[in-house]
């Protein structure tokens, strides 16, 4: 029987790395329900099919991913504010997906998150010297009042805001400054990991970038972990110590954010990196561009194999469609054993030997989305998890 560092996939931190989150295997699948009286499950929405990674004390982690790969789900599921189907979360050495009741409750003050909609996320009935006290009160860390209020302006003074904000509602607030408000909030608990949602993508450029220094500042100030979830690549590139991309509920690839930058290897990564605009217009017309062709697949439905072989410009008539790639090492020369990817052919397609050719876009038979005989065939899976949750009837 293999040890844990020897089953643990090459390239992963090690135990002595001092990490502090630690994903195996996470699954996270919705059912799909059917019927006017009795409710027949025909399907699930695979949101997250099996992530695995690792997250260092004081590191910081970017999430990347085209809107519905899963990635604010999985944030969600290491709260265990969607309970993961399958899987293990040890943060801090403690498996969080098997806490329940008052044990969870105490686990989550040292794991807090920031929501995308900063406006959303905080109860316009209640000022903010109640938002950031019912936490505190919660975890019996307001006990003396007078020792509460210090507190409260220091966090108010930590996230760039006047102690006179106290006395405010949310709606009175710019959206930067709503954004500070909920940092502070997730700050009161003296967190240890903070699970940021699209912290910025609801911001102005220039209130973007107010904020991202904030979140390092915080982080140096407070010894902070953070999870980054977001789409804007120039917002991960800057923050970010590594970078995991997702694509359809499983990480593509993995790597140091200057390595990933300066050689994506994935096709759905480096598809990615060519969407980002140059500044510079001479470069800009002459990098590569790679155009996916169809749509993202759903959910519901994800392809065989790879599942990013249906779009893929490299993609080959074996393997391909047949078998799913694990995120691996890749044996190349100038890629560091951090860097993994999980491609079947990726040093092919590296070195050249294997050339891009063009995808055709290929249209969905909604008769192959559910296999289930006594259904008419109309049932198309959901296009996105918010629908799959939804109360409302398919």
């Amino acid at each position: 029987m293999a040890t844990e560092t020897e089953s643990r996939p090459a390239g992963s931190p090690a135990d002595g790395d001092d990490v502090l989150l630690r994903v195996e295997g996470v699954k996270v699948h919705f059912p799909i329900k059917r019927g006017v009286i009795f409710d027949k499950t025909v399907g699930y929405v695979y949101a997250v099919d099996g992530v695995d990674l690792a997250i260092r004390r004081g590191e910081t982690y970017g999430l990347v991913g085209e809107s519905g790969c899963g990635k604010s789900t999985l944030g969600r599921a290491i709260l265990k504010l969607e309970p993961p189907t399958a899987g293990s979360v040890h943060f801090d050495g403690v498996d969080v997906a098997s806490l329940q009741g008052e044990e969870l409750r105490r686990k989550r003050r040292e794991m807090q998150m920031v929501f995308q909609d900063p406006l959303s996320s905080l109860d316009p009935r209640q000022s903010v010297e109640s938002l950031l006290l019912e936490g505190m009160k919660a975890h019996g860390l307001a006990k003396d009042q007078a020792a509460a209020t210090r507190r409260l302006r220091e966090l108010l003074t930590a996230v760039g805001l006047p102690a006179k904000s106290l006395s405010k509602y949310p709606h009175e607030f710019s959206g930067g400054q709503r954004q500070r408000i909920g940092i502070a909030r997730a700050l009161s608990v003296d967190p240890k990991l903070i699970v940021a949602d699209e912290p910025v993508s609801a911001l102005d450029v220039s209130v973007q970038a107010q904020v991202i220094n904030l979140l390092e500042e915080l982080q140096d100030n407070f010894g902070l972990t953070y999870l980054v979830v977001a789409h804007d690549l120039a917002v991960v590139k800057h923050i970010s110590d590594r970078v995991g991309v997702m694509y359809l509920g499983a990480l593509v690839e993995e790597a140091g954010a200057d390595d990933l930058y300066a050689a994506p290897l994935h096709p759905y990564t480096r598809a990615l990196m060519s969407a980002v605009p140059v500044p510079d217009p001479v470069i800009e017309d002459r990098r590569e561009r790679i155009l996916l062709t169809g749509d993202l697949p759903s959910p519901a439905n994800p392809p065989s194999g790879c599942r990013f072989h249906t779009r893929c410009p490299w993609r080959q008539p074996t393997r391909c469609d047949t078998d799913r790639p694990e995120l691996r090492t890749v044996q190349i020369e100038g890629i560091p054993a951090t860097h993994r990817v999980a491609c079947h052919y990726v040093e092919d397609i590296a070195s050249g030997a294997i050339a891009a050719h063009r995808v055709s876009a290929k249209a969905v038979d909604p008769t192959l989305v559910q296999s289930d005989p006594s259904l008419d065939g109309s049932l198309i899976g959901p296009s996105s998890i918010g629908e799959a949750t939804s109360a409302d009837p398919l």
